[in-house]
């Protein structure tokens, strides 16, 4: 089969499942645990589940964020112990425009693991095309080796990093989150209201069409660069609350053949819960 890096289709899912690994990733911020009861009502054939906050996230210290980036190595395992190896089709797939499913695509990046994508439109546009749903749940296989793992393997910025960069400008900081949580307006989950100084927005939502797919590669490369203006993709640091949606973003310039940008994990939950930091309103 050939080897998808960004998106796929339902029909090249349903053509290729036999030979991928998929996963479910199902969640609601405000009911942690709606995403694997929805998984276990139904759910793609053959998926496995992995849980936001139990498996994409480590433990909240209270000033690092509320999803801190994994273990490396614990999140091989867990990728291991379902059945991913080196060549494995990866694809990851959620209810929410591919929000939750793009940071797992960015993690399996983030291990060295290149042959992931995201299910474009994710479970809805499975079932609007007539492909099935089951409530079986898939036996693990014998757990692969993680040998292969190599981590770091995406560009990240840390907070001092980000500190530093609003009087650098060395990094254009991207901020995923909706434009009134950006300009400070509103609030509903993090310490203040706000956004990081020197940063611009890019609501995640506007990667998509009105039938919640992806836009066309083309028109997503119009958009960014309109954005970014003549600076490379290396030069932009994407940030959003908590460093989920940021990876939408991420995966949006991917498509559109603008890789190799950087994600700042710790995002807004993480800098307003330092009170020391400087904090921007408005556009």
């Amino acid at each position: 089969m050939p080897t998808f890096t960004s998106l796929i289709s339902a029909g090249e899912l349903a053509e290729h499942i036999d030979q991928c690994l998929v996963v479910d990733c199902r969640h609601e911020l405000a009911r942690p645990e709606a995403g694997r009861d929805s998984y276990q009502q139904a759910h793609i054939p053959g998926a496995f589940f992995m849980h936001l906050d139990e498996d994409l996230s480590s433990a909240q210290t209270g000033s690092n964020g509320r999803h801190p980036l994994p273990d490396p190595a614990t999140l091989a395992a867990s990728l291991a112990a379902i059945g991913l190896r080196p060549g494995r089709q990866l694809i990851a797939y959620d209810a929410a425009g591919g929000m939750v499913a793009s940071r797992l695509w960015w993690m399996a990046r983030w291990l060295g693991h290149d042959a992931v994508a995201v299910l474009d439109g994710g479970i809805d546009a499975w079932t609007r095309a007539g492909f099935p749903l089951t409530a079986e749940l898939p036996t693990p296989p014998a757990p692969a080796e993680t040998s292969w793992v190599k981590t770091g393997q995406q560009p990240v910025v840390d907070r001092q990093a980000m500190l530093e960069n609003i009087d650098r400008q060395a990094l254009l900081v991207i901020d995923a989150r909706g434009a009134d949580r950006f300009r400070g307006e509103t609030e509903p989950m993090d310490a203040k209201a706000g956004h990081i100084p020197g940063a611009v927005n890019r609501p995640f939502t506007q990667n998509l069409r009105d039938n919640g797919l992806f836009k066309p590669p083309a028109g997503l490369r119009q958009e960014f660069a309109a954005l970014i203006g003549d600076r490379s993709a290396t030069q932009i640091a994407h940030s959003c609350g908590s460093g989920v949606s940021a990876c939408h973003n991420l995966l949006a310039m991917a498509s559109a053949g603008l890789d190799g940008a950087a994600l700042y994990p710790g995002s807004w939950s993480e800098w307003s819960s330092h009170d020391e930091l400087p904090v921007a309103t408005g556009d």
